[in-house]
């Protein structure tokens, strides 16, 4: 589930029926279905709230849809050299600290996309451990953690330069993670980091 940034509108995305379900958070109804990708997994509303984006894990995309007409406007697809089509699956969207760009993690093809949000290019995947399904940026937005639920660790991320920076182990099948500020504003690393199983 996602929630606007202005609290208005909650969306629930449905793998069974392929469609992201809008609720009014005010009457607390379903006011809309937008159809997606096989099996969607995971929706991000954009900073501004105009854009929702939402992975469709087996249907190997990521669709783009305007808030304000809840109407796909962009489907990106992705294609890692060396890697078979069935073993992208995208999961978790995360969006860099000044929405220039979305990471989105890839599933068993072991990478994180990084995509321009203005174009919707794919601009470069990142290597990290085994099934990568979720994503969290650090409060400065300087690092992002992605776990990775078969190899049992997180990969820390530069996120400006996009590249990996450690690995660390963290125990069976990690799937989720949020990162908190420091008590010390010096540091600035995200290295408080909770991951959830």
């Amino acid at each position: 589930m996602a929630v606007s940034p202005d609290g208005r509108l909650a969306v629930t995305t449905s793998e069974t029926t392929n469609m992201v379900h809008w609720i009014d958070t005010k009457t607390l109804q379903a006011v809309d279905a937008t159809p997606v990708g096989q099996r969607p997994r995971f929706a991000a509303f954009s900073a501004d709230g105009t854009k929702l984006w939402a992975s469709s894990e087996i249907g190997g995309t990521v669709s783009v849809i305007d808030v304000a007409s809840r109407k796909v406007i962009e489907t990106i697809d992705f294609a890692v050299k060396g890697i078979a089509s069935d073993r992208i699956q995208p999961v978790g969207i995360q969006f860099s600290k000044d929405g220039r760009h979305a990471f989105v993690a890839l599933g068993p093809s072991d990478r994180v996309a990084v995509v321009d949000t203005a174009t919707f290019k794919v601009e470069s995947y990142i290597l990290v451990g085994r099934r990568v399904w979720q994503l969290a940026l650090n409060a400065a937005g300087t690092r992002l953690f992605t776990t990775n639920g078969v190899s049992g660790d997180v990969t820390v991320i530069d996120a400006e330069t996009f590249k990996p920076i450690r690995t660390v182990k963290v125990g069976r099948f990690p799937w989720g993670a949020a990162a908190r500020p420091m008590a010390d504003a010096k540091a600035t690393d995200g290295r408080a980091a909770g991951v959830a199983p």
